[in-house]
Formats: structure tokens, sequence, C-alpha cells
């Protein structure tokens, strides 16, 4: 865990991370209320005379989506200051970004080890007339082809590899160079990371992931300092229509309350089966940057709080990647990350991540840790050759 973790009071910081999920975008009491309202659905709303006021039609704003922006601008950008837009998923909220801030002839860098998706993102840049560049996350690669960009996109740690890039660092160098930047926060969560205040324009986030943590809905969100771009996000928001339901948006605020609690949960199982996995014959590959003798480690412990639920790590062949997933009993196989259930998968089994076949991406869930580790270990020892 970095030195900073946010998990108590302090007077210079203000509320620990727990107080502040707890509270993030509660409205002001009012007698008989409900703390935080149910979800309002809601098409339109009365609207005599000329068109002022919040809300007029619901694809453009909701009070709980309100409630919810407030609430992740407040873990996001505790200082205050900043402006959330949420979505109907995390691609929504990437795809938001970067259309709304690049036209043709801009060149923008992305990661080409980040999200599965990018790939489809890269070819719809390509066909408007962009130029996309693409380099690893590690080593801050993404610096030797900034020059002349208009964005930088960064995933840090990346998916499913777990890299770590140094977000201040690229952030001055794009800056200087007149570019935008912009990070994917998903597997870091807000309590593990904050982009903006290592200089990045932009967070976002998959919110379908550990912001939420149930794995039972599809959200995303852009939180942004500087108003006009964040009025190009929201403008491209109404043009497309990318808006999450009410019910997603309730759900998801009320999801925030347990965030400091899942979060540091599933941070210590994740720590705990890491270390175990370390030096099992069977086990190549192992990575999560918050074991100290990862590669990513250096970066991660100056930059993140916490160290995410992810553990990367690769079996010999896909068969014994497949048997082991079947044989475990208190972990999913299912994709995504980031639930209160500890969830695996064959990552290759999808195409289009540079992986060897037996690769395996775990999320670890907010079980007892001892029996997490032990169902993997015994699972790796039933289905070794």
């Amino acid at each position: 865990m970095g030195a900073d973790a946010g998990t108590g009071p302090s007077a210079a910081k203000g509320p620990g991370d727990g107080t502040r999920a707890v509270r993030a975008g509660l409205p002001e009491p009012v007698k008989h209320e409900p703390t935080l309202p149910g979800p309002v659905f809601a098409a339109h709303f009365h609207l005599p005379g000329d068109p002022t006021g919040p809300y007029t039609y619901g694809r453009d704003e909701n009070p709980t989506w309100t409630l919810l922006e407030r609430a992740i601008g407040e873990l996001e950008a505790p200082g205050g200051g900043a402006e959330t837009l949420v979505f109907a998923s995390g691609m929504a909220a990437i795809s938001a970004v970067l259309f709304s801030q690049l036209r043709t002839g801009d060149a923008v860098v992305l990661p080409n080890d980040g999200y599965q998706a990018l790939p489809l993102v890269r070819e719809q840049l390509a066909a408007y007339g962009i130029e996309v560049r693409t380099a690893p996350t590690a080593g801050d690669a993404q610096l030797d082809v900034l020059d002349g960009a208009r964005l930088l996109w960064l995933e840090t740690p990346s998916n499913p590899g777990l890299d770590v890039c140094d977000v201040r660092r690229l952030a001055d160098a794009a800056h200087a160079r007149g570019a935008l930047v912009a990070v994917d926060n998903t597997l870091a969560t807000p309590l593990g990371q904050r982009p903006l205040d290592l200089g990045a324009d932009f967070s976002v986030a998959s919110g379908t992931k550990q912001l939420t943590g149930h794995g039972d809905l599809l959200l995303g969100y852009v939180t942004c300092l500087d108003a006009e771009r964040a009025a190009a996000v929201r403008r491209w928001r109404k043009i497309v229509g990318a808006i999450p339901g009410p019910m997603e948006a309730w759900l998801a605020h009320r999801s925030l309350a347990t965030l400091q609690l899942r979060v540091d949960r599933q941070n210590a199982n994740a720590l705990a089966l890491a270390e175990a996995l370390r030096g099992h014959p069977d086990v190549t590959g192992l990575r999560y940057p918050g074991l100290p003798d990862d590669p990513s480690y250096k970066v991660a412990e100056r930059q993140m709080r916490r160290f995410g639920c992810v553990v990367s790590f690769a079996l010999p062949s896909r068969a014994r990647a497949d048997r082991f997933l079947e044989a475990l009993r208190f972990v999913d196989d299912a994709t995504s990350f980031g639930g209160v259930r500890s969830t695996a998968e064959r990552r290759g089994r999808w195409g289009g991540d540079a992986v060897p076949e037996g690769f395996i991406r775990f999320s670890a869930g907010a079980e007892d840790g001892e029996d997490l580790v032990a169902d993997v270990l015994r699972a790796l020892d039933e289905t070794a050759d």
C-alpha cells in the first residue's frame, strides 16, 4: 500500500476514505426524507414556460445521476472543482472523451496493451482520419511517440498485464507538448489512485467493476477539472444518448458506501494470493503491483494508495488453465473483475490480448482470505500434470 492510504481522519487531509465513501454525494438532510433518495424514473419533467432549471428531459439530466456524479467527483477529486458525467458503460465514457476531444488530422497515443476493446476504438479513430500511435504501458514507452499528439491515453495498471506507468511524468511531458492526458482508472478505483491529482486532465473508468462491486450493473464515468472540456464530453453524451438508467445510477451510488470496505478486503486478499503463488512450480509470469519484487512496484508505490484486486499469472497450457478454473470452489469462471465474489478466467479465450494460452486473470473478492488462498492452492495441486 502506498504511503498515503487515506484510511483515517486528518485535520490536514479531511475525512478518511471510508467516511468519504459512506457520505459521498448525499443531499442535505430533509426531515422525513430518505438519506439517499430513490431512483427518479422520468423521461420528461414538468416544464411550463421557458426551459430553465436543471431538469428538462431525461436524456440530458436526471436527479439520480446528479447525486451519483457528485459522489464520484468527491472521490476522484476531494479538493473540489471537478465535474463528473456518468455513462451507460465504461466504453461509453472512453468513447466520449476520445471522440469529443479529437478531430480529423489529430494524433492520439494509446497503450498497445490496454483493455480488449481498444483495438475497435483504434479502427474507428482511424476511419475518422485520426492518427493512432501505440506503445506499451511499461517503462513509460508512450513518451517515445508523444510528439505532436493531441491526446495521450493511459491505462494504469494495465488490463490484463498489470503494468504501471508514471502518470505524473507522462502528464508533465504531454502538457509540455500541448497534449491532453486521460487516464483509465478502472482497475485502481479512486481509492487506489487519483489521476487528476497526478496531473491528468480526465479520469475515466468503468463503474461496472470494483467501483460498484457486485457484478450486477453496467456504468461508466468521466471526471474532469476543466469546465470547457467537460462541456464537450457532456455534448457528446447528449448526441449519442449513452446514458445510464436511473436504477443503475441509484444502485451504483448505494454501492459506494461500502467501497472502502470492499477495496481494502479485496486488496488484502489479492496480496495474500499473490504471495501464496510466489514460487509455485506451475505458475509463471506472476504479476501484482503490490508485490515488492513486481516490475511495477516502485512506480506503483509512489502514485497508488492501494494496489487493486487483480492478480495475473500463467499456467503451462490452455488445458491446465481450464482444469484449474473448473476445480475452483469459491471462484466463479467469469469475465470482468472487481466483484465481491472472486472471479477468474483464461483471458486468451477472447482473443485480442497478447497473453499465453494459459494466462489467468484473477479478481480477488471479499471471501475469507484463508479460504480463497486454500481453494486456489488446492485447485492447482489437484489439476497438476
